[in-house]
């Protein structure tokens, strides 16, 4: 942002009429700072309301459509005074009368700075200035979701579970049977999973965490897994924080195993809670805090660190499998601007070989 030049040299025109590149004078009038982007919202009935103009450097205002700012720039041309102070010919006249816009109108304040076109009545009356242009501003779409829902087909792909869930876990408990986490948590879910019970999701999630990670059992995982991954996004984040996890360890299991088909099928099942928001202004509001904290993601350092010094192994694994899951989902999620995917897969396989030693 910079300090506005001075006052005349900025001009008003109506919102709705900014482009990329115009340097505007901010609402507290001691500032401007170029527009780095314009989008328009429209009404209910299709007429432009709300205009987004996102700053360059960061930073949106949102001004209606009628409003009417200030840009910096050169007045219009019937505005500028032509060499030794009078006013530039109107093109078309014969000779070189003055400005007949600016010696008998005065624009109104919606009109200030839109050029005047002069026109002859018939007869050779006196020439009166035409009504300026309206601005047409183009409706956009609704909304624009950055990724789509898996299809019928895409589904398709994951396999239906082997009998009742219930079953599914005793299966891969009698798999495991000298694995203590795992026994600990079948014994609690083979009495009834009831999918809207928090708890119950967060158990599946761990015990599909539990086969991958402590006893590399990718396919038992999976299976575990999808218990989880078919169920969509009930508004409760509660609840979905589980299926997320899920949805991110089968994602990350099926790359390791060349079944890149079905890992971008839950790749999209990861994303779906991403298109639910109908309104532009709030998705594009949400996708900006989602990146935030996808450049910024929580890596439990400090934990593990504070772990490591005071000779805490089990708080460090427990700290570590957390950073694990993180990293799981960010490498689901299509990855981080400020990690790249190298980066990640060398830290999870870093993770992996820490909380399984």
């Amino acid at each position: 942002m910079t300090h506005p030049p001075a006052a005349q040299n900025f001009r008003e025109q109506q919102a709705g009429s900014l482009q990329t590149g115009d340097h505007l004078l901010l609402p507290d009038g001691e500032r401007s700072a170029e527009i780095h982007s314009v989008e328009v919202e429209n009404d209910d009935f299709g007429t432009p309301a709300i205009v987004l103009a996102t700053l360059t450097g960061g930073g949106m205002l949102r001004i209606a459509a009628g409003s009417s700012v200030r840009i910096a720039g050169r007045q219009p041309a019937f505005d500028q005074p032509g060499p030794g102070g009078s006013a530039p010919a109107v093109a078309g006249e014969k000779g070189a009368p003055g400005n007949v816009a600016g010696e008998n109108s005065s624009p109104n304040e919606s009109d200030a700075g839109t050029p005047l076109q002069v026109v002859e009545k018939p007869g050779g009356g006196a020439a009166v200035p035409a009504a300026p242009a309206a601005v047409i501003v183009p409706p956009l779409p609704a909304t624009t979701p950055a990724v789509i829902g898996p299809s019928a087909e895409d589904l398709a792909l994951i396999p239906e579970p082997a009998g009742t869930p219930e079953s599914v876990v005793e299966a891969v408990a009698e798999a495991h049977p000298d694995s203590v986490g795992v026994l600990l948590l079948a014994d609690k879910l083979v009495k009834g999973i009831n999918t809207k019970s928090g708890s119950c999701l967060k158990d599946l999630s761990d015990l599909a965490h539990e086969l991958f990670i402590m006893l590399k059992d990718p396919d038992a995982a999976l299976s575990v897994a999808d218990l989880l991954n078919v169920l969509p996004f009930d508004g409760n984040p509660g609840r979905w924080a589980s299926v997320e996890a899920s949805l991110a360890l089968s994602t990350y299991i099926c790359r390791q195993t060349g079944k890149k088909d079905r890992a971008a099928v839950y790749e999209k099942l990861l994303r779906a809670p991403e298109n639910q928001e109908t309104d532009p202004f709030k998705a594009r509001m949400q996708a900006r805090v989602r990146q935030r904290s996808l450049n910024e993601p929580n890596l439990y350092d400090k934990e593990i660190f504070r772990s490591m010094d005071n000779g805490n192994h089990e708080a460090e694994r427990e700290w570590r499998q957390l950073r694990l899951e993180s990293l799981l989902f960010l490498r689901a999620h299509g990855g981080s601007q400020t990690i790249s995917d190298g980066e990640l897969e060398r830290r999870i396989a870093n993770e992996l070989e820490s909380v399984r030693g």
